[in-house]
Protein backbone atom coordinates (compact mmCIF):
# COMPACT_ATOMS: atom_id res chain seq x y z
CA UNK A 1 0.00 0.00 0.00
CA UNK A 2 1.28 3.38 -0.53
CA UNK A 3 1.27 5.53 2.72
CA UNK A 4 0.18 8.32 3.96
CA UNK A 5 4.29 10.54 2.82
CA UNK A 6 3.89 9.42 -0.73
CA UNK A 7 0.46 10.68 -0.54
CA UNK A 8 1.41 13.94 1.17
CA UNK A 9 4.32 13.85 -1.97
CA UNK A 10 1.57 14.09 -4.50
CA UNK A 11 -0.28 16.65 -2.95
CA UNK A 12 2.71 18.65 -2.41
CA UNK A 13 4.23 17.97 -6.29
CA UNK A 14 0.57 18.71 -7.65
CA UNK A 15 0.40 21.93 -5.52
CA UNK A 16 3.91 23.50 -6.73
CA UNK A 17 3.44 22.24 -10.20
CA UNK A 18 0.06 24.08 -10.13
CA UNK A 19 1.63 27.19 -8.73
CA UNK A 20 4.61 27.53 -11.06
CA UNK A 21 1.73 27.14 -13.73
CA UNK A 22 -0.02 30.11 -12.35
CA UNK A 23 2.92 31.64 -11.65
CA UNK A 24 4.20 31.43 -15.21
CA UNK A 25 0.24 32.52 -15.97
CA UNK A 26 0.27 36.04 -13.77
CA UNK A 27 3.29 37.47 -14.77
CA UNK A 28 3.91 36.07 -18.46
CA UNK A 29 7.57 36.70 -19.48
CA UNK A 30 8.63 39.08 -17.11
CA UNK A 31 7.89 36.16 -14.22
CA UNK A 32 9.21 33.18 -16.29
CA UNK A 33 12.22 32.79 -14.94
CA UNK A 34 11.20 32.66 -10.97
CA UNK A 35 8.39 30.39 -12.22
CA UNK A 36 11.07 28.31 -14.27
CA UNK A 37 13.12 27.91 -10.71
CA UNK A 38 9.23 27.04 -8.67
CA UNK A 39 8.42 24.34 -11.71
CA UNK A 40 12.06 23.00 -11.34
CA UNK A 41 11.52 21.93 -8.00
CA UNK A 42 7.92 20.67 -8.58
CA UNK A 43 10.31 18.02 -10.73
CA UNK A 44 12.64 17.72 -8.07
CA UNK A 45 9.42 16.34 -6.00
CA UNK A 46 8.03 14.80 -8.40
CA UNK A 47 11.37 12.94 -8.82
CA UNK A 48 11.48 11.90 -4.80
CA UNK A 49 7.58 10.92 -4.76
CA UNK A 50 8.05 8.03 -7.35
CA UNK A 51 11.31 6.68 -5.82
CA UNK A 52 9.62 6.47 -2.81
CA UNK A 53 6.94 4.24 -4.71
CA UNK A 54 10.15 2.05 -6.00
CA UNK A 55 9.69 -0.65 -3.31
CA UNK A 56 5.41 -0.39 -3.45
CA UNK A 57 5.48 -1.37 -6.94
CA UNK A 58 9.08 -3.73 -6.73
CA UNK A 59 8.50 -4.88 -3.80
CA UNK A 60 5.26 -5.35 -2.67
CA UNK A 61 3.44 -4.94 -6.26
CA UNK A 62 6.08 -7.55 -7.74
CA UNK A 63 5.39 -5.35 -11.12
CA UNK A 64 8.82 -4.85 -12.92
CA UNK A 65 7.44 -2.68 -15.44
CA UNK A 66 6.35 0.13 -12.86
CA UNK A 67 8.71 -1.01 -10.62
CA UNK A 68 11.06 0.20 -13.45
CA UNK A 69 9.42 3.03 -14.72
CA UNK A 70 9.63 4.32 -11.10
CA UNK A 71 12.93 3.64 -10.46
CA UNK A 72 14.19 5.62 -13.75
CA UNK A 73 11.69 8.61 -13.00
CA UNK A 74 13.95 10.38 -10.62
CA UNK A 75 17.11 10.64 -12.77
CA UNK A 76 14.21 11.62 -15.25
CA UNK A 77 12.57 14.28 -13.18
CA UNK A 78 15.97 15.55 -12.05
CA UNK A 79 16.76 15.99 -15.56
CA UNK A 80 13.76 17.56 -16.43
CA UNK A 81 14.17 20.26 -13.24
CA UNK A 82 18.18 20.69 -15.02
CA UNK A 83 16.27 21.61 -18.45
CA UNK A 84 13.65 24.01 -16.91
CA UNK A 85 16.52 26.09 -15.43
CA UNK A 86 18.57 25.65 -17.86
CA UNK A 87 16.03 27.35 -20.25
CA UNK A 88 13.57 24.60 -21.72
CA UNK A 89 10.81 26.37 -21.95
CA UNK A 90 8.41 23.87 -23.71
CA UNK A 91 8.67 22.07 -20.39
CA UNK A 92 6.23 24.44 -18.78
CA UNK A 93 3.18 22.25 -21.34
CA UNK A 94 4.41 19.13 -19.16
CA UNK A 95 4.29 20.88 -16.08
CA UNK A 96 0.79 21.88 -16.35
CA UNK A 97 -0.24 18.26 -17.92
CA UNK A 98 1.25 16.88 -14.79
CA UNK A 99 -0.65 19.65 -12.63
CA UNK A 100 -4.04 18.91 -13.95
CA UNK A 101 -3.38 15.04 -13.99
CA UNK A 102 -3.11 15.34 -10.47
CA UNK A 103 -5.96 17.31 -9.51
CA UNK A 104 -8.48 14.53 -12.07
CA UNK A 105 -6.32 11.42 -10.10
CA UNK A 106 -5.92 12.73 -6.42
CA UNK A 107 -9.98 13.48 -5.50
CA UNK A 108 -10.91 9.92 -6.73
CA UNK A 109 -8.09 8.66 -3.74
CA UNK A 110 -9.86 11.11 -0.98
CA UNK A 111 -13.41 11.15 -1.74
CA UNK A 112 -14.26 7.69 -0.56
CA UNK A 113 -17.82 7.67 -2.60
CA UNK A 114 -16.40 8.88 -5.89
CA UNK A 115 -13.54 6.24 -5.34
CA UNK A 116 -16.47 3.44 -4.27
CA UNK A 117 -18.59 4.73 -7.14
CA UNK A 118 -15.75 4.19 -10.03
CA UNK A 119 -14.79 0.47 -8.29
CA UNK A 120 -18.27 -0.73 -8.29
CA UNK A 121 -18.85 0.79 -11.87
CA UNK A 122 -15.71 -1.20 -13.60
CA UNK A 123 -16.50 -4.34 -11.06
CA UNK A 124 -20.40 -4.48 -12.31
CA UNK A 125 -19.39 -4.18 -16.11
CA UNK A 126 -16.44 -6.93 -16.01
CA UNK A 127 -18.69 -8.64 -14.11
CA UNK A 128 -21.90 -8.12 -17.20
CA UNK A 129 -19.33 -9.34 -19.94
CA UNK A 130 -17.84 -12.49 -18.19
CA UNK A 131 -21.62 -13.24 -17.16
CA UNK A 132 -23.02 -12.91 -20.73
CA UNK A 133 -19.64 -15.01 -21.65
CA UNK A 134 -21.25 -17.86 -19.59
CA UNK A 135 -19.45 -17.66 -16.42
CA UNK A 136 -20.62 -18.46 -13.59
CA UNK A 137 -19.16 -17.01 -10.43
CA UNK A 138 -20.25 -13.98 -7.47
CA UNK A 139 -19.58 -10.31 -6.84
CA UNK A 140 -18.46 -9.81 -3.46
CA UNK A 141 -17.64 -7.07 -1.13
CA UNK A 142 -14.04 -7.19 -0.40
CA UNK A 143 -13.80 -6.30 3.26
CA UNK A 144 -14.00 -2.18 2.34
CA UNK A 145 -17.87 -2.45 1.41
CA UNK A 146 -17.14 -2.08 -1.96
CA UNK A 147 -19.10 -4.88 -4.48
CA UNK A 148 -15.95 -5.36 -6.08
CA UNK A 149 -14.38 -8.53 -5.66
CA UNK A 150 -15.21 -11.56 -8.31
CA UNK A 151 -15.51 -15.12 -6.71
CA UNK A 152 -14.90 -18.30 -8.95
CA UNK A 153 -14.83 -21.97 -7.86
CA UNK A 154 -11.97 -23.40 -9.68
CA UNK A 155 -13.49 -26.88 -10.30
CA UNK A 156 -10.20 -28.43 -8.79
CA UNK A 157 -8.47 -25.90 -6.87
CA UNK A 158 -11.30 -24.27 -5.10
CA UNK A 159 -11.59 -21.03 -4.49
CA UNK A 160 -10.49 -17.90 -6.24
CA UNK A 161 -11.08 -14.17 -5.68
CA UNK A 162 -9.79 -11.33 -7.16
CA UNK A 163 -10.04 -7.14 -6.80
CA UNK A 164 -11.10 -4.87 -8.35
CA UNK A 165 -8.91 -1.69 -6.73
CA UNK A 166 -9.16 1.79 -7.99
CA UNK A 167 -5.34 1.05 -9.96
CA UNK A 168 -7.70 -1.33 -12.14
CA UNK A 169 -10.15 1.38 -13.13
CA UNK A 170 -8.00 2.96 -15.96
CA UNK A 171 -8.39 6.12 -14.01
CA UNK A 172 -4.82 6.48 -14.20
CA UNK A 173 -4.37 6.47 -18.10
CA UNK A 174 -7.47 9.09 -18.06
CA UNK A 175 -5.76 11.35 -16.07
CA UNK A 176 -2.76 11.71 -17.79
CA UNK A 177 -4.77 12.02 -21.24
CA UNK A 178 -7.26 14.29 -19.30
CA UNK A 179 -3.86 16.55 -18.06
CA UNK A 180 -2.53 16.54 -21.58
CA UNK A 181 -5.38 17.58 -23.30
CA UNK A 182 -6.15 19.84 -20.63
CA UNK A 183 -2.51 21.27 -20.85
CA UNK A 184 -2.03 22.18 -24.72
CA UNK A 185 -3.77 25.50 -26.35
CA UNK A 186 -5.67 24.42 -28.94
CA UNK A 187 -9.42 24.88 -29.64
CA UNK A 188 -11.69 23.73 -27.08
CA UNK A 189 -13.88 21.88 -30.59
CA UNK A 190 -10.56 19.48 -31.21
CA UNK A 191 -10.10 18.93 -27.46
CA UNK A 192 -13.53 17.60 -26.89
CA UNK A 193 -12.40 15.21 -29.73
CA UNK A 194 -9.49 14.10 -28.40
CA UNK A 195 -10.77 13.24 -25.28
CA UNK A 196 -13.51 11.52 -27.02
CA UNK A 197 -11.48 9.35 -28.70
CA UNK A 198 -9.04 8.52 -25.83
CA UNK A 199 -11.58 7.93 -22.74
CA UNK A 200 -13.67 5.48 -24.68
CA UNK A 201 -10.76 3.65 -25.88
CA UNK A 202 -9.29 3.36 -22.35
CA UNK A 203 -12.42 2.48 -20.85
CA UNK A 204 -13.21 0.04 -22.64
CA UNK A 205 -9.47 -1.41 -23.20
CA UNK A 206 -9.24 -1.39 -18.96
CA UNK A 207 -12.57 -3.32 -19.11
CA UNK A 208 -11.10 -6.09 -21.40
CA UNK A 209 -7.85 -5.93 -18.85
CA UNK A 210 -9.97 -6.73 -16.18
CA UNK A 211 -11.89 -9.52 -17.56
CA UNK A 212 -8.83 -11.15 -18.74
CA UNK A 213 -6.66 -10.88 -15.45
CA UNK A 214 -9.57 -12.52 -13.38
CA UNK A 215 -10.21 -15.31 -15.94
CA UNK A 216 -6.56 -15.82 -16.80
CA UNK A 217 -6.26 -16.25 -12.49
CA UNK A 218 -9.25 -18.00 -11.52
CA UNK A 219 -9.18 -20.99 -14.11
CA UNK A 220 -5.11 -21.05 -14.20
CA UNK A 221 -4.01 -20.15 -17.97
CA UNK A 222 -0.70 -19.76 -17.17
CA UNK A 223 0.64 -22.15 -14.53
CA UNK A 224 4.03 -22.51 -16.70
CA UNK A 225 7.92 -22.08 -15.06
CA UNK A 226 5.78 -21.87 -11.72
CA UNK A 227 8.88 -22.94 -9.37
CA UNK A 228 11.50 -20.70 -11.49
CA UNK A 229 8.56 -17.46 -11.22
CA UNK A 230 7.43 -18.44 -8.00
CA UNK A 231 11.04 -18.33 -6.90
CA UNK A 232 11.78 -15.24 -8.81
CA UNK A 233 8.56 -13.53 -7.26
CA UNK A 234 8.69 -14.47 -3.96
CA UNK A 235 4.91 -15.99 -4.33
CA UNK A 236 4.53 -18.81 -1.43
CA UNK A 237 1.12 -19.74 -3.77
CA UNK A 238 1.94 -20.94 -6.51
CA UNK A 239 -1.25 -20.57 -7.89
CA UNK A 240 -0.36 -16.72 -8.03
CA UNK A 241 1.50 -17.92 -11.21
CA UNK A 242 -0.97 -17.19 -13.59
CA UNK A 243 -1.95 -13.84 -12.35
CA UNK A 244 1.77 -12.51 -12.34
CA UNK A 245 1.85 -13.69 -15.94
CA UNK A 246 -1.38 -12.52 -17.21
CA UNK A 247 -1.39 -8.75 -14.85
CA UNK A 248 2.57 -8.37 -14.29
CA UNK A 249 3.95 -9.13 -17.67
CA UNK A 250 1.04 -9.47 -20.15
CA UNK A 251 -1.63 -6.85 -19.45
CA UNK A 252 1.10 -4.32 -18.43
CA UNK A 253 3.19 -5.04 -21.43
CA UNK A 254 0.14 -4.53 -23.80
CA UNK A 255 -0.83 -1.67 -21.76
CA UNK A 256 2.25 0.37 -23.03
CA UNK A 257 1.71 -0.50 -26.33
CA UNK A 258 -2.02 0.80 -26.47
CA UNK A 259 -1.04 3.80 -24.67
CA UNK A 260 1.44 4.46 -27.15
CA UNK A 261 -1.23 3.51 -30.01
CA UNK A 262 -4.17 5.85 -28.05
CA UNK A 263 -0.97 9.04 -27.83
CA UNK A 264 -0.72 8.58 -31.78
CA UNK A 265 -4.32 9.15 -32.99
CA UNK A 266 -5.34 11.97 -30.04
CA UNK A 267 -2.15 13.69 -31.51
CA UNK A 268 -3.81 13.58 -34.97
CA UNK A 269 -6.37 15.71 -33.41
CA UNK A 270 -4.30 17.68 -31.21
CA UNK A 271 -1.10 18.26 -32.55
CA UNK A 272 0.12 20.31 -30.09
CA UNK A 273 0.61 17.40 -27.79
CA UNK A 274 3.62 16.31 -30.22
CA UNK A 275 6.00 19.09 -28.12
CA UNK A 276 5.20 17.24 -25.08
CA UNK A 277 6.36 13.60 -26.70
CA UNK A 278 9.34 16.03 -27.80
CA UNK A 279 10.14 16.80 -24.78
CA UNK A 280 9.89 13.17 -22.93
CA UNK A 281 12.14 12.20 -25.94
CA UNK A 282 14.88 14.52 -25.17
CA UNK A 283 15.10 13.50 -22.01
CA UNK A 284 14.99 9.83 -22.74
CA UNK A 285 17.83 10.31 -25.46
CA UNK A 286 19.18 13.74 -25.31
CA UNK A 287 18.81 14.14 -28.74
CA UNK A 288 15.90 16.78 -30.57
CA UNK A 289 13.17 15.57 -33.01
CA UNK A 290 11.04 17.65 -34.53
CA UNK A 291 7.95 15.56 -34.64
CA UNK A 292 5.59 18.06 -35.99
CA UNK A 293 7.70 18.09 -39.00
CA UNK A 294 7.48 14.57 -39.25
CA UNK A 295 3.66 14.39 -39.58
CA UNK A 296 3.55 17.52 -41.22
CA UNK A 297 2.10 19.90 -38.48
CA UNK A 298 3.04 23.48 -37.43
CA UNK A 299 4.78 23.88 -33.90
CA UNK A 300 2.54 26.05 -31.62
CA UNK A 301 2.32 29.81 -31.65
CA UNK A 302 2.42 31.52 -27.93
CA UNK A 303 -0.10 34.30 -27.27
CA UNK A 304 2.94 36.86 -28.04
CA UNK A 305 3.69 35.22 -31.45
CA UNK A 306 7.03 33.40 -30.77
CA UNK A 307 6.97 29.82 -31.25
CA UNK A 308 7.20 27.53 -28.00
CA UNK A 309 11.15 27.99 -27.27
CA UNK A 310 13.74 25.48 -26.31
Amino acid sequence: MTSAFTDALAWLTVGLFAAAVAYDWYEGERGRGRARYLAAASWVVFGVFWAALFPHFAFEQRSFIEGALSFAALPACLYAAYLLVDGRETLFLLSRAVAIMGLIYLPFTMITPAKHLLIETVAAQGAFVMDAMGYEFEVINHGREIQGTYLFVHPTKGEFTTNVLLACTGLGSMAIFGGLIGAVRAPLGRKLRALAIAIPVIWGLNLVRVVFITLAFSFQWFQIFVDPISGLVGYQNPNMVSYFISDRVLAQSLSVVALVGIAWAVAREVPELLTVAEDVLYIATGDDYDLHDAVGTDRPVRADGNGEKR
